[in-house]
């Protein structure tokens, strides 16, 4: 290890020890609650430009495996944890996290005070921040924190999403199926992989997508096309979709401005569905505006109501932004709530068959309380 430090805009500085990879990076500083699931938010799009810090004291004690992964790649520019596991407890494990970060070309930052850091920025909001190996003079580092770029009216999506369309195969594996109800005797079962009839055509707009999410739709009885987030919506409709589903990715959603065309085009040609980023090109699609959140919502444990059910669903959340209520038109009905502060957790049109979530269904990591919205999408298109 070599020592490393963070500078904050607001001119904090913290001064650890690197692990994983070495040099200098910049990005928004924020922080995730989770306990487990390291690996999948290494691998999440939506963490693109992004320098996270994990509460949890521990990471990496599980180690590192071959299937735990969102996307094909490491997504974000650092990563900060109050101690990194030097090993790899699991029969699964191919490495540790260091080893895959370094791998990877990934900054880690361990050894600082994560709960001063995480108060920090619950005080003062998400604020931009360099990680550097290189550079430790205090002075410079703020410097270039302040210099560094924003993440409001960065059009990231274009980093992370695909460059051709391809045909989604994979299904969730015997871990990742969810549960039905228990029987009478308390026993539960897992729901069939692949429901019985003809698989429904979805075209997934890929812009930053979560691996998981597409196993899900598989898994729910689609046959799932994905294409790149910047499709037309002529390019969506010669696939002749029986759905269209718009995924999570990264940065600001009022960037995209011809995201957000597109979708408004697409919205009434077929039954929609978007997460997260989806969530908030849906609903500026439909003349809505979003803002962005002090610190963001990331992790396991959100809780979330269903305003028709009055049941509360603990979901995983990862978005920076949200939907702006006072800017939301007649025809959107607003469906789920965070019970943390009140925002808008979920979507519905009035008149087309379109809904959206601002949370994780898929988990991964996570609980699965919410997944049944994917089966409520395939049922939507009959």
């Amino acid at each position: 290890m070599v020592r490393a430090a963070l500078a904050l805009e607001d001119g904090t500085v913290f001064v650890g020890d690197s692990f994983g990879a070495r040099g200098t990076v910049s990005g928004e500083v924020c922080f995730n609650t989770s306990m487990t699931g390291y690996q999948e938010i290494l691998t999440d799009p939506s963490y693109r430009g992004q320098i996270l810090a994990m509460t949890a004291p521990e990471i990496g004690t599980y180690g590192i495996n071959e299937t735990d992964v969102e996307s094909d790649a490491l997504q974000l520019s650092g990563f900060i944890v109050r101690h990194a596991s030097r090993i790899a407890s699991n029969f699964a494990a191919t490495g540790t996290l260091n080893d895959y970060l370094l791998k990877a070309g990934i900054i880690g930052l361990t050894g600082i005070d994560t709960r001063a850091l995480v108060r920090r920025l619950r005080m003062c909001g998400a604020m931009t921040g360099v990680l550097s190996t290189e550079v430790l003079d205090h002075s410079q580092l703020v410097a270039l924190a302040r210099s560094a770029p924003s993440l409001v009216g960065r059009d990231l999506v274009r980093e992370v999403m695909p460059q051709t369309a391809r045909e989604w195969t994979e299904s969730l594996d015997d871990w990742s199926v969810p549960l039905e109800q228990p029987s009478e005797g308390g026993v539960y079962a897992a729901k069939p992989a692949s429901p019985v009839g003809v698989a429904k055509h979805v075209v997934a707009l890929h812009y930053g997508m979560k691996w998981n999410i597409a196993r899900h739709l598989q898994s729910s009885g689609c046959r799932v096309t994905v294409l790149p987030g910047n499709a037309s919506a002529a390019d969506v409709l010669k696939h002749k979709p029986d759905g269209i589903f718009l995924s999570n990715g990264p940065g600001d959603p009022e960037a995209l401005s011809s995201c957000v065309e597109t979708v408004r085009l697409l919205l009434g040609k077929a039954p929609m569905f978007g997460i997260c980023l989806g969530h908030q090109l849906l609903a500026l699609a439909c003349g809505a505006k979003t803002f962005k959140l002090k610190f963001g919502h990331r992790g396991a444990n959100q809780p979330v109501m269903d305003l028709a059910s009055g049941k509360v669903e603990i979901t995983a959340q990862n978005h920076g932004f949200a939907v702006d209520e006072a800017t939301l038109p007649a025809e959107l009905i607003v469906t789920h709530r965070n019970l943390n502060d009140n925002t808008i957790e979920g979507l519905r049109h009035k008149t087309a068959l379109a809904a959206s979530v601002q949370y994780h269904p898929e988990a991964a990591s996570g609980p699965h309380d919410a997944a049944y919205l994917f089966d409520r999408f395939r049922q939507m298109m009959g």
